[in-house]
Protein backbone atom coordinates (compact mmCIF):
# COMPACT_ATOMS: atom_id res chain seq x y z
CA UNK A 1 0.00 0.00 0.00
CA UNK A 2 1.33 3.49 -0.75
CA UNK A 3 1.96 5.90 1.78
CA UNK A 4 1.17 9.82 1.17
CA UNK A 5 4.03 12.48 1.81
CA UNK A 6 0.70 15.10 2.77
CA UNK A 7 0.17 14.33 6.57
CA UNK A 8 -0.74 16.17 9.49
CA UNK A 9 -0.16 15.40 13.59
CA UNK A 10 -0.48 17.94 16.60
CA UNK A 11 -0.16 16.21 20.05
CA UNK A 12 -0.10 17.92 23.80
CA UNK A 13 2.04 16.74 26.60
CA UNK A 14 3.37 17.56 30.14
CA UNK A 15 6.33 16.18 32.63
CA UNK A 16 9.29 17.02 33.94
CA UNK A 17 8.56 20.43 35.06
CA UNK A 18 6.88 21.36 31.88
CA UNK A 19 4.02 21.26 29.44
CA UNK A 20 4.40 21.74 25.60
CA UNK A 21 2.31 21.31 22.28
CA UNK A 22 3.96 19.59 19.30
CA UNK A 23 2.57 20.31 15.61
CA UNK A 24 3.91 18.40 12.51
CA UNK A 25 2.66 18.51 9.07
CA UNK A 26 3.89 17.80 5.60
CA UNK A 27 3.34 18.19 1.88
CA UNK A 28 5.05 16.34 -1.15
CA UNK A 29 8.60 17.13 -2.01
CA UNK A 30 11.45 15.43 -4.47
CA UNK A 31 13.50 14.44 -0.78
CA UNK A 32 13.14 15.28 2.77
CA UNK A 33 13.26 18.50 3.48
CA UNK A 34 12.72 19.31 6.93
CA UNK A 35 12.49 22.39 8.81
CA UNK A 36 12.57 22.56 12.58
CA UNK A 37 11.26 25.52 15.01
CA UNK A 38 12.39 25.01 18.44
CA UNK A 39 12.50 26.27 21.90
CA UNK A 40 15.95 27.12 23.32
CA UNK A 41 16.72 25.67 26.88
CA UNK A 42 17.04 22.35 26.28
CA UNK A 43 20.55 20.96 25.88
CA UNK A 44 20.49 18.83 22.97
CA UNK A 45 16.49 18.84 21.70
CA UNK A 46 17.57 20.12 17.90
CA UNK A 47 19.75 17.24 17.02
CA UNK A 48 18.30 14.53 19.25
CA UNK A 49 14.52 15.54 17.73
CA UNK A 50 15.93 16.08 13.57
CA UNK A 51 18.12 12.72 13.74
CA UNK A 52 14.46 10.84 15.14
CA UNK A 53 12.31 12.47 12.28
CA UNK A 54 14.84 11.19 9.80
CA UNK A 55 14.85 8.32 11.06
CA UNK A 56 10.96 7.64 10.64
CA UNK A 57 10.63 9.60 7.03
CA UNK A 58 12.19 9.68 3.46
CA UNK A 59 10.05 12.16 1.57
CA UNK A 60 8.44 15.35 1.39
CA UNK A 61 8.84 19.08 3.06
CA UNK A 62 8.19 18.57 6.87
CA UNK A 63 7.44 21.17 8.97
CA UNK A 64 7.61 21.00 12.68
CA UNK A 65 7.31 23.07 15.78
CA UNK A 66 7.21 23.03 19.76
CA UNK A 67 5.94 25.57 22.16
CA UNK A 68 6.86 25.11 25.40
CA UNK A 69 6.32 26.63 28.94
CA UNK A 70 7.73 25.77 31.82
CA UNK A 71 6.05 25.27 35.22
CA UNK A 72 6.30 28.45 37.72
CA UNK A 73 5.97 30.65 34.65
CA UNK A 74 8.85 33.75 35.37
CA UNK A 75 10.35 32.00 38.58
CA UNK A 76 12.97 30.45 36.76
CA UNK A 77 13.57 33.61 34.84
CA UNK A 78 16.27 36.33 35.92
CA UNK A 79 17.80 39.68 33.87
CA UNK A 80 21.03 39.45 32.43
CA UNK A 81 22.73 42.82 34.10
CA UNK A 82 25.48 43.01 30.93
CA UNK A 83 22.94 42.20 28.17
CA UNK A 84 20.47 44.98 30.11
CA UNK A 85 23.33 47.59 29.94
CA UNK A 86 23.83 46.91 26.16
CA UNK A 87 20.09 47.27 25.24
CA UNK A 88 19.76 50.50 27.69
CA UNK A 89 23.35 51.76 25.53
CA UNK A 90 21.70 51.33 22.26
CA UNK A 91 18.02 52.77 23.45
CA UNK A 92 19.78 56.01 24.41
CA UNK A 93 21.81 56.22 21.20
CA UNK A 94 18.54 55.92 19.45
CA UNK A 95 16.85 58.58 21.85
CA UNK A 96 19.66 60.78 20.77
CA UNK A 97 19.17 60.12 17.17
CA UNK A 98 16.16 61.09 17.15
CA UNK A 99 16.25 64.45 18.67
CA UNK A 100 19.03 65.16 16.43
CA UNK A 101 16.20 64.52 13.43
CA UNK A 102 13.90 66.32 15.34
CA UNK A 103 11.86 63.06 15.04
CA UNK A 104 9.63 62.13 18.23
CA UNK A 105 9.70 58.41 19.10
CA UNK A 106 7.53 56.67 21.56
CA UNK A 107 9.85 55.71 25.17
CA UNK A 108 10.54 51.87 25.24
CA UNK A 109 8.58 50.13 27.81
CA UNK A 110 9.75 47.66 30.06
CA UNK A 111 8.47 44.79 28.69
CA UNK A 112 9.88 46.08 25.19
CA UNK A 113 12.97 46.09 26.86
CA UNK A 114 13.09 42.30 28.60
CA UNK A 115 12.14 41.13 25.49
CA UNK A 116 15.27 42.12 23.59
CA UNK A 117 17.11 38.86 23.14
CA UNK A 118 19.68 38.03 26.09
CA UNK A 119 18.55 40.06 28.48
CA UNK A 120 15.64 37.45 30.10
CA UNK A 121 17.13 34.30 30.58
CA UNK A 122 16.61 31.04 31.80
CA UNK A 123 18.09 29.95 35.57
CA UNK A 124 18.86 26.55 34.14
CA UNK A 125 21.57 23.79 34.66
CA UNK A 126 22.25 21.22 32.18
CA UNK A 127 21.24 18.75 34.52
CA UNK A 128 17.67 20.11 34.72
CA UNK A 129 17.60 19.94 31.04
CA UNK A 130 18.25 16.10 30.72
CA UNK A 131 14.96 15.08 32.11
CA UNK A 132 12.74 17.45 30.02
CA UNK A 133 14.82 16.07 26.73
CA UNK A 134 14.00 12.40 27.93
CA UNK A 135 9.87 13.31 28.47
CA UNK A 136 9.93 15.03 24.99
CA UNK A 137 11.73 12.52 23.05
CA UNK A 138 9.51 9.85 24.11
CA UNK A 139 6.09 11.87 23.48
CA UNK A 140 7.68 12.52 19.77
CA UNK A 141 7.31 8.72 19.26
CA UNK A 142 3.90 9.18 19.76
CA UNK A 143 3.57 12.48 17.57
CA UNK A 144 5.46 10.62 14.92
CA UNK A 145 3.29 7.58 15.46
CA UNK A 146 0.17 9.29 14.78
CA UNK A 147 1.66 11.52 11.74
CA UNK A 148 2.50 7.87 10.11
CA UNK A 149 -1.07 6.61 10.51
CA UNK A 150 -2.09 10.17 8.83
CA UNK A 151 0.04 9.26 6.13
CA UNK A 152 -1.33 6.20 5.92
CA UNK A 153 -4.61 6.86 5.46
CA UNK A 154 -3.85 9.57 3.12
CA UNK A 155 -1.84 7.03 1.52
CA UNK A 156 -4.75 4.69 1.42
CA UNK A 157 -6.94 7.20 -0.53
CA UNK A 158 -4.35 8.01 -2.70
CA UNK A 159 -4.18 4.43 -4.12
CA UNK A 160 -7.81 3.85 -4.29
CA UNK A 161 -7.63 6.79 -6.69
CA UNK A 162 -4.26 5.82 -8.78
CA UNK A 163 -6.08 2.02 -8.53
CA UNK A 164 -9.01 3.72 -10.78
CA UNK A 165 -6.65 5.38 -12.88
CA UNK A 166 -4.87 2.37 -13.72
CA UNK A 167 -8.02 0.92 -14.62
CA UNK A 168 -8.79 3.66 -16.69
CA UNK A 169 -5.77 3.48 -18.79
CA UNK A 170 -6.23 -0.82 -18.54
CA UNK A 171 -9.56 0.32 -21.22
CA UNK A 172 -8.16 2.44 -23.31
CA UNK A 173 -5.64 0.58 -24.13
CA UNK A 174 -7.51 -2.58 -24.98
CA UNK A 175 -9.89 -0.15 -27.32
CA UNK A 176 -6.68 1.03 -28.46
CA UNK A 177 -5.89 -2.36 -29.54
CA UNK A 178 -9.05 -3.23 -30.84
CA UNK A 179 -9.27 -0.28 -33.18
CA UNK A 180 -5.37 -1.33 -34.35
CA UNK A 181 -6.47 -4.55 -35.05
CA UNK A 182 -9.54 -3.22 -37.11
CA UNK A 183 -7.42 -1.11 -38.69
CA UNK A 184 -4.48 -3.33 -39.77
CA UNK A 185 -7.31 -5.73 -41.75
CA UNK A 186 -9.15 -2.44 -43.34
CA UNK A 187 -5.34 -1.05 -44.20
CA UNK A 188 -4.18 -3.87 -45.69
CA UNK A 189 -7.39 -4.64 -48.12
CA UNK A 190 -7.00 -0.73 -48.89
CA UNK A 191 -3.41 -1.09 -49.85
CA UNK A 192 -3.75 -3.71 -52.27
CA UNK A 193 -6.24 -2.24 -54.06
CA UNK A 194 -3.92 0.82 -54.57
CA UNK A 195 -0.94 -1.86 -55.73
CA UNK A 196 -3.49 -3.69 -57.88
CA UNK A 197 -4.22 0.01 -59.33
CA UNK A 198 -0.77 1.05 -59.30
CA UNK A 199 0.54 -1.70 -61.68
CA UNK A 200 -2.74 -1.96 -63.85
CA UNK A 201 -1.83 1.69 -64.75
CA UNK A 202 1.27 1.41 -65.56
CA UNK A 203 4.29 -0.60 -66.88
CA UNK A 204 7.14 1.06 -65.44
CA UNK A 205 6.58 0.39 -61.77
CA UNK A 206 8.52 -1.36 -60.02
CA UNK A 207 6.06 -4.27 -58.25
CA UNK A 208 8.86 -5.78 -55.60
CA UNK A 209 9.93 -1.64 -54.90
CA UNK A 210 6.24 -0.97 -54.22
CA UNK A 211 5.81 -4.11 -52.11
CA UNK A 212 9.13 -2.97 -50.17
CA UNK A 213 7.58 1.05 -49.18
CA UNK A 214 4.32 -0.61 -48.32
CA UNK A 215 5.82 -2.85 -45.93
CA UNK A 216 7.77 -0.03 -44.47
CA UNK A 217 4.68 2.18 -44.56
CA UNK A 218 2.64 -0.80 -42.58
CA UNK A 219 5.30 -1.01 -40.02
CA UNK A 220 5.70 2.96 -39.20
CA UNK A 221 1.51 2.59 -38.56
CA UNK A 222 1.69 -0.70 -36.43
CA UNK A 223 0.95 0.70 -32.38
CA UNK A 224 1.53 -3.12 -31.31
CA UNK A 225 4.95 -2.60 -30.08
CA UNK A 226 3.41 0.60 -27.63
CA UNK A 227 0.36 -1.46 -26.70
CA UNK A 228 2.50 -4.19 -25.15
CA UNK A 229 4.28 -2.00 -23.55
CA UNK A 230 1.26 0.03 -22.32
CA UNK A 231 0.16 -3.34 -20.54
CA UNK A 232 3.96 -4.07 -19.08
CA UNK A 233 3.26 -0.91 -17.38
CA UNK A 234 0.63 -1.08 -16.04
CA UNK A 235 1.66 -4.29 -14.70
CA UNK A 236 4.56 -2.72 -13.44
CA UNK A 237 2.25 0.41 -11.52
CA UNK A 238 -0.39 -2.08 -10.38
CA UNK A 239 3.11 -4.10 -8.24
CA UNK A 240 4.29 -0.57 -7.17
CA UNK A 241 1.20 0.02 -5.59
CA UNK A 242 1.13 -3.43 -3.54
CA UNK A 243 4.90 -2.91 -2.80
CA UNK A 244 5.39 -1.54 1.28
CA UNK A 245 8.28 -0.15 0.54
CA UNK A 246 8.94 3.76 -0.79
CA UNK A 247 8.06 3.57 -4.36
CA UNK A 248 7.37 7.30 -4.80
CA UNK A 249 10.31 7.91 -7.03
CA UNK A 250 9.72 4.60 -8.90
CA UNK A 251 6.33 5.53 -9.71
CA UNK A 252 7.34 8.92 -10.88
CA UNK A 253 10.06 6.97 -13.54
CA UNK A 254 6.97 5.05 -14.78
CA UNK A 255 4.90 7.62 -15.58
CA UNK A 256 7.13 9.51 -17.73
CA UNK A 257 7.03 5.87 -19.62
CA UNK A 258 3.49 5.79 -19.54
CA UNK A 259 3.63 9.49 -21.38
CA UNK A 260 5.96 8.45 -24.18
CA UNK A 261 4.05 5.42 -25.16
CA UNK A 262 0.91 7.40 -25.18
CA UNK A 263 2.96 10.12 -26.95
CA UNK A 264 3.92 7.40 -30.16
CA UNK A 265 0.79 6.17 -30.71
CA UNK A 266 -0.86 9.35 -31.27
CA UNK A 267 1.42 10.25 -33.54
CA UNK A 268 1.06 6.29 -35.13
CA UNK A 269 -2.53 6.76 -35.04
CA UNK A 270 -3.82 7.74 -38.81
CA UNK A 271 -7.08 7.58 -37.34
CA UNK A 272 -9.39 9.69 -36.10
CA UNK A 273 -10.70 6.98 -33.58
CA UNK A 274 -7.15 6.01 -32.49
CA UNK A 275 -6.23 9.26 -32.18
CA UNK A 276 -8.97 10.00 -30.02
CA UNK A 277 -8.36 6.89 -27.83
CA UNK A 278 -4.30 8.39 -27.79
CA UNK A 279 -5.51 11.78 -26.34
CA UNK A 280 -7.86 10.44 -23.20
CA UNK A 281 -4.68 8.38 -22.99
CA UNK A 282 -2.64 11.04 -22.28
CA UNK A 283 -5.22 13.01 -20.20
CA UNK A 284 -5.81 10.30 -17.38
CA UNK A 285 -1.93 9.79 -17.90
CA UNK A 286 -1.27 13.25 -16.72
CA UNK A 287 -3.85 13.13 -14.06
CA UNK A 288 -2.40 10.13 -12.93
CA UNK A 289 1.17 12.05 -12.54
CA UNK A 290 -0.14 14.53 -10.85
CA UNK A 291 -1.54 12.15 -7.67
CA UNK A 292 1.88 10.20 -8.32
CA UNK A 293 3.94 13.32 -6.87
CA UNK A 294 2.13 12.99 -3.38
CA UNK A 295 3.62 9.17 -3.40
CA UNK A 296 6.54 8.77 -0.47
Amino acid sequence: MVTSMTGFAARRGAGAGASWAWDLRSVNGKGLDLRLRLPDGVDGLETAVRAEVQRRLHRGNVALSLRLARDGGAAGLRVDPAALDAVMVALRAVERAALDADVSIAPATAAEVLAQKGVLTGDQTEEDSAPLLAALLADLAGLLAEFHAARAAEGKALGAVLTAQLDRIADLAAEARALAEARRAQAADHLREAVGRLLAASDGLDAGRIAQELALLAIKQDVTEELDRLAAHIGAARALLADPGLVGRKFDFLMQEFNREANTLCSKAQSAELTRVGLDLKVVIDQMREQVQNVE
